[in-house]
């Protein structure tokens, strides 16, 4: 994309202002085309937070908004240049999925040759702007569709591929079959051509779904930044994968409160897993990932808490435990569903942050029952204790942890 000076100079000048003031504002800047200038201001706008290091390097192009919104933020990108270094040697690698070129470009310093190939031309032409401006001068930018360029490639030591996760309407999907390319049909050309795959897909797969899908999975990656779960890689190898009780599952937050937990389902189905016959001191709640990857009774095992309800997937102990990987609560008051009880433990809160785990009431309709609007500083969980009884249990959220 080549931007007349005037366009450039009203990027540089109003970069920090509303994009939609902007627009109001177009005829009173002929000589500006105002669609790419808003296009990059909005761009740079959103790279501060998701891409702070290209936010911070002059002249970067930016792609439309949806591109912006589907592409790797740089913690969980960085997340996956680490990944692969931990797991074989990184001499070539081939992304089939380039899109803005995020996850290539934290990839590539790894690497000895890079190629990148998209088949949207606007994206190609990005690349081949800004991969330069960052130090990476050896990725190789093909504007080619990836079944066709796999069909062809050279053997690379690792292949990157980020299927597409929306249909042809607009829907979103969530598993493997349903995108595009289909990682299961092409698994074993995928293999054929590196001798490790990485694969990064939706958060919302069901993960059992895809380790019976895919023959060769031998690790599985569930990434979540600041507890919001971003998406799942799965590491295939060509020496074949584990039996699907014995692959690894790596569940790793980022951001403000890092946390990594590891296991296997032969270990979580061996795991025992008390149930609290009362509520202790503390109430904890694991991460996403954590939820994501169904590691609920090693927890217990490893941390030595008691899970309230064999289904409700909320922990207790009488002794703190700052290094739970969750969030962790001071249980302050509870009560049953009753109604005088329940107006005594919320009676003076107004706004309450609630949370609905195992219990049969959506959090909309709860907060019409208790008449409590969302956010403030109360939190109320709605849960099932180990006697099937409902509970509301009000706790004080402990920050510093």
């Amino acid at each position: 994309m080549i931007l007349s000076k005037e366009t450039e100079e009203f990027i540089r000048e109003h970069r920090l202002q509303d994009v939609r003031q902007l627009a109001l504002q177009a005829a009173r800047y002929p000589l500006v085309e105002m669609g790419a200038a808003l296009t990059q201001i909005a761009g740079w706008q959103a790279a501060r937070e998701k891409l702070p290091s290209w936010a911070a390097v002059e002249g970067i192009i930016y792609p439309p908004r949806l591109s912006m919104e589907q592409c790797s933020s740089e913690a969980t990108a960085r997340y996956k240049g680490r990944l692969v270094t931990q797991i074989a040697p990184c001499g070539t690698l081939t992304d089939l999925t380039g899109g803005f070129g995020i996850d290539c470009a934290f990839l590539a310093p790894n690497f000895t040759q890079v190629t990148y190939v998209e088949r949207q031309e606007v994206l190609c032409q990005a690349a081949r702007h800004n991969f330069p401006l960052l130090g990476l001068r050896h990725i190789d930018v093909r504007h080619m569709d990836s079944t066709d360029y796999l069909q062809e490639m050279p053997e690379n030591d690792w292949i990157f591929i980020d299927p597409a996760r929306r249909d042809l309407h607009g829907g979103k999907t969530v598993a493997i079959t349903d995108c595009e390319p289909d990682v299961s049909r092409l698994e074993e050309l995928l293999l054929q051509k590196a001798a490790h795959v990485l694969v990064k897909l939706s958060p919302m797969l069901d993960l059992s779904l895809a380790i019976s899908e895919l023959r060769h999975v031998q690790e599985v990656h569930v990434v979540a930044l600041n507890n919001e779960c971003k998406e799942l890689l799965l590491v295939l190898g060509r020496e074949g994968g584990s039996a699907p009780e014995e692959i690894p599952f790596h569940c790793i937050n980022l951001g403000q409160h890092p946390s990594s937990f590891r296991f296997c389902r032969r270990e979580e189905q061996a795991a025992p897993c008390p149930i609290a016959t009362q509520l202790g001191t503390y109430l904890y709640e694991p991460n996403v990932t954590l939820l994501k990857a169904g590691a609920f009774r090693s927890l217990t095992n490893i941390y030595k808490v008691e899970k309230l309800h064999a289904n409700s997937h909320l922990y207790t102990s009488d002794r703190l435990l700052p290094e739970f990987p969750g969030r962790c609560f001071r249980i302050t008051g509870h009560s049953g569903f009753g109604k005088k009880e329940l107006k005594a433990l919320t009676a003076g809160i107004k706004r309450a942050n609630l949370t609905v785990r195992n219990f049969p009431m959506s959090v909309a309709d709860l907060r019409k029952r208790l008449k409590i609007a969302e956010g403030g500083d109360h939190h109320l969980f709605a849960t099932t204790l180990a006697d099937d009884s409902h509970v509301i249990i009000q706790a004080e959220r402990l920050t510093s942890i």
